[in-house]
């Protein structure tokens, strides 16, 4: 049986992924918008970054697991994200595609890796 294609992600989508694997095994909610912040300037509200998680983690792009809860968090848990090897797929689909399409444009203040 032949490898299914990766599902195609939007633009948020790829950067919340990005940030997730930057931030390895400290993938949750607060420093997840704090690296999208850093890194894009963008400030993502909680809302739009929980929606795309849970539908990241509902197509299968990744995975959650529930910390213990602290007395510094109210008692809540953190809950912590991987990207899965789908997501991992999908995110390297997406960025071959834009490498490809940035080959031999030259684009004022941006060099290509």
């Amino acid at each position: 049986m032949a490898a299914r294609d990766p599902l195609p992600l939007g633009e948020f989508e790829q950067v919340v992924l990005l940030a997730i694997l930057r931030l390895n095994d400290n993938a949750y909610g607060v420093t997840i918008r704090r690296e999208i912040r850093s890194c894009t300037g963008r400030n993502p509200s909680p809302g739009a970054l929980y929606n795309t998680l849970d539908r990241l983690e509902e197509k299968g792009m990744l995975t959650s697991r529930m910390a213990d809860p602290t007395p510094q968090r109210a008692g809540r848990p953190k809950r912590f994200f991987t990207v899965s090897a789908g997501g991992m797929k999908a995110i390297a689909s997406a960025q071959r595609g834009f490498q490809k399409l940035l080959s031999g444009i030259l684009i004022p203040g941006i060099t290509h890796a």
